[in-house]
């Protein structure tokens, strides 16, 4: 088997993660592995049942985790060569091509905007879960136990490699506003006790020194575990529920665009996701000094103004 990172692309407004695998069995016994709930059960995310006729309703189960998995609906099926059937919002693609004695599989997943996948913030968390399943669907295939790729550490290269964790910019009557999306696989109650420390904040005090890459200022607005301003509003944080985990999202106001403060809150929050997953790093002096000059020349923000790291 072959492996390599999943690319991206947008088809009619919607997002679309293609991977592809060599694989040195016949297409009859990967059709086999990717459509028998017997052999579904030894990779793929959820259990699946499915009567295999388009049209067909589709029930799967996380029987490992306390939620509810969305059903989907049988579209086409050409045995040996095709499968594909909707989950939730999303749509999963299934085609095998011969190739020698083997073939290749070719999978697609096109996102929807909500539900399991998340849309396009929740892209590297697919991409790298299917990673890890297609591992061990190959290792099913040749007879093998799971293979025991990590998760997380194909999760940050996935979202270095499609941007995820960078900051946007809009204008503002005041100036500029930096914004951060993350998607995290925990719930906001994780995250917000992960922030918070257990100590919950109040108005008028100090924030918790996880709500900024320098000290935060005084608690302006509260709403446990959903939303947190600081300094009258001048920094917001919002978590939303997702299934499964939340989308953080962060807000700085800035009189003056700064590529020091787009550098500092990109490696903030990548620190953060770490510590949600048991991996605490230090400060990356290295890292901040190639992402503010990454910014300066993207956007031709100024580099280090007074009081930022």
């Amino acid at each position: 088997m072959d492996s390599g990172w999943a690319t991206l692309d947008t088809i009619g407004g919607r997002t679309v993660l293609r991977f592809e695998r060599r694989l040195a069995h016949p297409p009859e016994k990967v059709f086999r592995a990717i459509s028998e709930p017997a052999e579904l059960a030894h990779w793929f995310p959820a259990r699946m049942e499915a009567e295999l006729r388009p049209g067909a309703a589709i029930r799967f189960a996380f029987e490992a985790h306390d939620m509810d998995a969305p059903g989907g609906e049988v579209l086409e099926v050409d045995p040996p060569k095709l499968l594909v059937y909707t989950w939730g919002e999303d749509v999963l693609r299934w085609e095998i091509v011969p190739e020698g004695s083997g073939c290749r599989l070719l999978f697609a997943q096109t996102l929807g905007e909500g539900g399991i996948s998340g849309g396009l913030p929740g892209t590297a968390r697919n991409a790298a879960g299917w990673d890890v399943c297609l591992a061990d669907l190959a290792a099913r295939l040749d007879g093998e136990g799971p293979r025991g790729v990590e998760w997380f550490p194909l999760f940050e290269g996935y979202v270095e490699r499609y941007g995820l964790g960078e900051g946007t910019v809009r204008e503002s009557d005041e100036g500029f506003v930096l914004r951060f999306e993350r998607d995290v696989v925990q719930t906001p109650e994780h995250v917000w006790a992960h922030l918070t420390e257990g100590e919950e904040p109040a108005v008028g005090a100090p924030a918790p020194r996880r709500f900024g890459p320098t000290p935060p200022g005084p608690v302006s607005t509260v709403d446990p575990p959903h939303a947190l301003g600081l300094e009258d509003g001048r920094v917001r944080w919002e978590l939303a529920a997702r299934m499964p985990g939340s989308l953080v999202v962060v807000e700085e106001a800035l009189p003056e665009l700064s590529a020091a403060a787009l550098a500092a809150w990109q490696v903030h929050l990548e620190l953060l996701v770490a510590a949600l997953h048991g991996i605490e790093r230090c400060w990356p002096d290295e890292r901040v000094a190639a992402l503010e000059a990454r910014y300066a020349a993207r956007l031709g923000a100024p580099a280090r103004p007074a009081g930022r790291r």
